[in-house]
């Protein structure tokens, strides 16, 4: 959840402005990486929902499985596994050469208890229904009913049997988020605290963490899998402007924005040879409360979202670094359907509808939560809020959620409409249209609710032709823009500056950068 890594989220932008400088030269394993980041909100595998922990959790633990660099699920602590015909009950066998970072030994009975342990009430996970719901007897968890999870079954200490409620041709690639990682029931029973000295499995290990100053990881030499090229990783939080720290040398990698593109792109310039350019499987939208007025009435949906000229914003504000988009999916999902008919962008018949809403004579307060700092609004918000007043005549009140509460708090603090911004945690259409959309899913602020919608999204999980699914998931991404369940804005890419010296940082498109791969040369 991922979650994330976008435009209108402040808080993934300052994570992936990650930035880089020398210490030391580095050859098998030595060196040390700076990186600016922000404070996570928590490091608790089962607790996370925000890029800036989800980053730091990935370094430090691990689980049955991860995505490799065609974002396929492939092993990690599993070694390998089988799938029953009927695609309903997995076998996992764990590798036996796994340990946490102080050296006790990882066996199927630490998975079963980490997973029970974020299905608990009392941990009062937002994410454990969302990449753990599929097996069987997570509901009965998750509601207080029982404290085991039935559909988990250890077979021995190696060997793991998962049985599903239903055949999901997502299920190893929802195993890779980090709810599904493994930690130590000894380290979490020393506190509610635990997480600030975890005891992962991952290719880093949580050394220091002085907050709002610096957060070291260093090199976890147990790890089982490609060690850390890196002795240690120093994020440095919130240390300042990104290309501006890289400009002066004194960092090494840097995500830029829009106003820098004509310099970095510059076939003469000093930068082009630098600039990785990586598409994003993102997607800004805005999120819409259909239950609360006056967006429980469709003409009203319809009427904002006809009402802005995506196209438009798009050139100007982004350079055309982002493309406009009809619906939820981005390119690069599968499912991704360059025929779907989305709302146009026509201002007459925005006002008709608005007119024949039940509000045009009584239009309640429309207010829009994003995400920031200090009454900072970015100049997409300005832009969209300006065009809303001067086509609809209606005002909005922004207001702002601090980046690192905005995922916690938007439950509760949320107003008629969200700037929201989701990246895929894995390659399936399911991570956008169920996952935000679906009936009861965490994910679906807005309370969006569609029996069709609902029925299709059901089909298209349990059918085995790969083929069928996608069409499936794509009458149902119909359905939701025909009922305007929310805004779609636009996707686009990250244009990352590296410098030579920096290797083996490779910005994907899940936003996720494995930094035991990353070495340093003079």
């Amino acid at each position: 959840m991922k979650r994330s890594l976008t435009i209108f989220l402040c808080l993934a932008t300052l994570l992936l402005n990650f930035s880089c400088s020398v210490s030391s030269n580095t050859s098998g394993g030595s060196g040390n990486l700076n990186v600016i980041g922000i404070d996570p909100y928590t490091l608790d595998p089962a607790l996370a929902s925000d890029s800036a922990s989800i980053e730091y959790i990935t370094q430090i633990f691990s689980g049955l499985v991860r995505l490799d660099d065609n974002m396929e699920p492939v092993p990690d602590i599993a070694q390998t596994w089988e799938k029953s015909d009927d695609g309903i009950t997995y076998t996992f066998y764990l590798r036996q050469d796994i340990y946490f970072q102080d050296g006790r030994h990882v066996t199927a009975s630490d998975f079963k208890y980490s997973w029970e342990r974020a299905a608990d009430p009392n941990t009062a996970s937002e994410t454990v229904k969302t990449y753990l719901g599929d097996i069987e007897g997570i509901d009965a968890v998750t509601s207080g009913k029982t404290k085991t999870i039935s559909g988990v079954e250890i077979v021995d200490d190696y060997t793991l049997r998962l049985k599903l409620t239903g055949p999901r041709s997502y299920f190893l690639a929802k195993l890779s988020y980090v709810t599904a990682d493994v930690v130590d029931h000894t380290n979490v029973e020393t506190g509610t605290s635990w997480w600030k000295q975890p005891n992962g499995t991952g290719p880093f290990v949580l050394q220091t963490w002085s907050k709002g100053d610096n957060l070291i990881l260093k090199r976890n030499d147990l790890y089982y899998g490609d060690k850390a090229l890196l002795s240690s990783v120093t994020y440095k939080l919130l240390a300042g402007i990104p290309m501006n720290l890289y400009q002066s040398g004194d960092v090494d990698v840097a995500q830029i924005d829009s106003q820098y593109f004509d310099m970095v792109t510059d076939p003469a310039g000093a930068f082009v040879n630098e600039l990785v350019i990586t598409p994003q499987l993102s997607m800004d939208y805005i999120l819409i409360d259909v239950t609360r007025p006056p967006f429980d009435d469709i003409n009203v949906r319809k009427a904002f979202s006809m009402s802005l000229d995506k196209s438009k914003l798009a050139a100007l504000i982004f350079r055309n670094t982002v493309s406009a988009s009809a619906g939820i999916l981005p390119l690069g999902i599968p499912g991704y359907n360059p025929y779907l008919i989305g709302l146009p962008f026509d201002v007459n018949q925005a006002k008709i509808l608005l007119s024949s809403s039940r509000y045009a004579d009584d239009m309640p307060t429309v207010a829009i939560t994003v995400s920031g700092y200090g009454g900072l609004i970015s100049r997409e918000i300005e832009s969209i809020v300006y065009d809303w007043n001067r086509y609809l005549g209606v005002e909005i009140r922004v207001r702002q959620i601090e980046p690192e509460e905005f995922f916690y708090n938007i439950h509760e603090e949320r107003d008629n409409l969200i700037s929201f911004a989701w990246n895929a945690d894995y390659v399936h259409p399911q991570n956008f249209l169920e996952v935000l959309f679906g009936e009861g899913m965490p994910y679906n602020i807005g309370g969006y609710n569609s029996a069709e919608f609902n029925s299709i999204l059901e089909q298209a999980a349990s059918e085995q032709d790969e083929a069928k699914s996608l069409e499936l998931y794509q009458q149902a991404e119909q359905v939701l823009v025909n009922d305007a369940g929310c805004i779609p804005l636009w996707s686009g890419e990250s244009y990352i500056l590296i410098k030579p010296y920096v290797h083996g940082y490779e910005p994907k498109p899940l936003g996720i950068v494995r930094l035991n791969t990353v070495w340093l040369d003079q």
